[in-house]
């Protein structure tokens, strides 16, 4: 049988959520009193996948 001590006890715990999406999900959270980590991320090189891979070849 499972024991569901760890499953309440992570209910019960305060949430904190990383946001690596726009701003405005984070916001939405944070009205709602939840903590939110904001990562600003964004792809290698604007997401121009030849840049990418020659960027991979030079080993950055």
């Amino acid at each position: 049988m499972m024991n569901t001590d760890k499953i309440q006890a992570l209910f019960g715990s305060q949430l904190v959520a990383v946001n690596i999406g726009p701003r405005l999900f984070g916001e939405a959270l944070e009205k709602q009193h939840v903590e939110v980590v904001q990562v600003d991320w964004r792809p290698v090189a604007g997401g121009d996948k030849q840049m990418q891979e020659l960027l991979a070849a030079l080993g950055i």
